[in-house]
């Protein structure tokens, strides 16, 4: 007959309280593991842990199990009934966003699924074959974990798992040989008992260091498969819907109230370049409240016999735009294609197919298209976490070449470049006021740059109804707003000029972090800008928004900013250590 989880009273055996304790451990940190995710609705992130910590507290105290037997298996068929409500309908409520909602709603509801039937045997636990199942239960959680997410607090609270794993096992094994011993029941913990728990805490904790040693070295000599555990699939993929083809107004500020990280930069040291932009996608047509821009043939841009794809000829010395930069990004999964870069790039290298691993022969089966926005946008799709080196220049603003700029525009920008929508009157009659005494198309420029700058309010709260026409109530009404306001209304006032430009979507630069030398690029950086064009110089990068109000350092922030450098070395040394970003000499 199996022995007994449980005992009637708190002086149990040193191996028995050793048992119980890591146990609940391992159970709690399996569910904690899944709720790290960031995956789970807020009940059950809340509600799991709870439960846990309240069965464990009982378990400490010698309690009997809370649910028979019986009452566990009805339970369990009970929810087997509830499972296609919860897969199909209330799973799916918070993941609309994915790249794929119904594969990722079943997900969860398995996830709950597994979540309810630990806690049930948890609370039912009477033997060790219990026991047993409980730990394998608690092991299918962290494998569910692995397919939620490749973040760093994984690999964290999988390091924790392995040491309880350990422990239990460790545990069970002194209850079975102490099964059916005689000794004195005692009233104190004597000192042959604190003995034992040492030396079981020091041999547990030995074990799974020694086998987090091995397994890391198995881990980096044996080759892996890319990242995301189940990467193509999709299933973390967040909207990002600012960064398509068609943006309405207000799009981007519903971006920048997420502050979750949708990127991290590393180029070894800060950027000193005031324009510094991750741009994303340009933008071409307006028609009063929407955005949009279609490229029927992009071009398809082919990586070279060294790896790298080359969206431009190199420049020459003697006119190089500026200094070059060598950075490499790591992208979350977002639901957009759009390829983040700075300035102009020259060439990029990565596996943009998200298979196959970061090989060089991985590499080399990846494409990218552009567009003649100079847009790069991914074919295969950012559904899965992306990692690719990139090589851009800095082009100064030289405002005396700018100045003496032709105003002959090709045909081919005054064609796509001046298109406008039916405007308020006043919006044409305030730009020939603002440039009265701008004589070159470089100067109003400047001179609507700076007017929009200083005249208005940075805000995300926007008030009032901006009806059909939403530029007008930006700019004679409200005076305030988010950047896609200040970048659609310079973009038209300048056309109203005849003077050509696109609205761009993109990132601000985001926070340096000193310990990783990468800037952390978070959603809430998320920006409009304008680019304007003069012959002969090319597009130019002008940005009308007022600047948001910095948050002030804390002891948090640079916690996080610890936690970040863990991040970018987990994924550089670990997800991806055979990337080579280095450049061929």
């Amino acid at each position: 007959m199996a022995s007994s989880v449980t005992t009637p009273n708190v002086s149990a055996p040193p191996a028995e309280r050793f048992f119980r304790t890591s146990l609940s451990l391992l159970v709690l940190t399996s569910v904690l593991t899944l709720v790290s995710t960031g995956k789970l609705d807020v009940v059950t992130s809340f509600a799991a842990p709870l439960a846990v910590l309240f069965k464990g507290y009982r378990s400490w105290h010698g309690r009997p199990a809370e649910l028979s037997s019986r009452a566990a298996t009805w339970l369990v068929l009970a929810y087997l009934v509830f499972f296609p409500l919860d897969a199909l309908v209330l799973s799916r409520l918070p993941v609309g966003n994915s790249s794929n909602p119904p594969l990722f709603a079943i997900l969860l509801g398995a996830v709950h699924f597994l979540i309810f039937v630990t806690l049930v045997r948890f609370y039912s636990a009477s033997s060790d074959r219990d026991a047993l199942f409980l730990t394998m239960l608690s092991f299918s959680g962290i494998l569910a974990a692995a397919v939620l997410t490749v973040d760093t607090t994984f690999l964290i609270l999988f390091f924790v798992f392995l040491l309880f794993g350990v422990a239990t096992f460790a545990g069970m094994e002194l209850r079975r040989g102490a099964a059916g011993a005689v000794s004195p029941a005692l009233q104190a913990q004597s000192e042959s008992d604190r003995r034992l728990t040492r030396a079981l805490s020091l041999a547990t904790l030995s074990v799974a260091a020694g086998s987090i040693l091995l397994g890391s070295a198995l881990f980096f000599f044996f080759p892996r498969f890319s990242a995301g555990y189940l990467g193509r699939a999709g299933f973390s993929s967040s909207l990002m819907s600012g960064f398509t083809d068609n943006v309405e107004l207000g799009e981007i500020g519903e971006i920048k109230k997420n502050s979750a990280v949708v990127m991290r930069v590393q180029t070894g040291k800060p950027i000193g370049y005031d324009r510094l932009r991750w741009r994303g996608i340009a933008l071409t047509t307006f028609d009063g409240k929407r955005w949009s821009s279609t490229e029927p043939n992009p071009q398809r841009l082919q990586p070279g016999d060294d790896g790298w794809i080359y969206t431009s000829p190199p420049p020459q010395k003697a006119d190089s735009p500026g200094p070059a930069i060598l950075y490499t990004v790591f992208l979350e999964p977002l639901a957009t294609d759009a390829i983040f870069v700075p300035g102009k790039v020259v060439s990029l290298k990565g596996n943009f197919t998200g298979e196959g691993g970061n090989s060089f022969t991985a590499i080399r089966r990846t494409y990218i298209f552009r567009d003649s926005t100079d847009t790069l946008l991914n074919p295969f799709h950012n559904y899965t976490a992306v990692r690719y080196a990139g090589i851009s220049r800095l082009p100064p603003r030289n405002a005396v070449k700018l100045r003496s700029a032709s105003t002959d525009y090709p045909s081919g920008i005054s064609a796509i470049y001046l298109q406008l929508p039916e405007l308020d009157p006043r919006i044409p009659e305030l730009t020939s006021q603002i440039t009265k005494n701008a004589p070159t198309p470089f100067d109003k420029a400047v001179a609507i740059e700076n007017y929009l700058r200083t005249r208005f309010t940075y805000t995300l709260k926007l008030t009032g109804r901006p009806g059909d026409h939403p530029l007008a109530h930006f700019l004679f009404e409200t005076r305030a707003g988010h950047c896609e306001y200040f970048a659609s209304a310079m973009a038209i006032m300048l056309r109203t000029l005849g003077i050509p430009t696109r609205e761009v979507n993109g990132f601000l630069p985001g926070e340096y972090n000193d310990l990783g030398g990468d800037y952390i690029v978070r959603a809430s950086d998320a920006h409009s800008w304008v680019e304007v064009y003069f012959p002969g110089n090319g597009w130019q990068t002008f940005d009308p928004t007022p600047a948001a109000p910095e948050n002030t350092a804390s002891i948090l922030s640079r916690l996080e900013q610890y936690a970040d450098w863990m991040a970018i070395t987990w994924r550089e040394w670990v997800i991806g250590y055979d990337f080579a970003p280095e450049p061929a000499a």
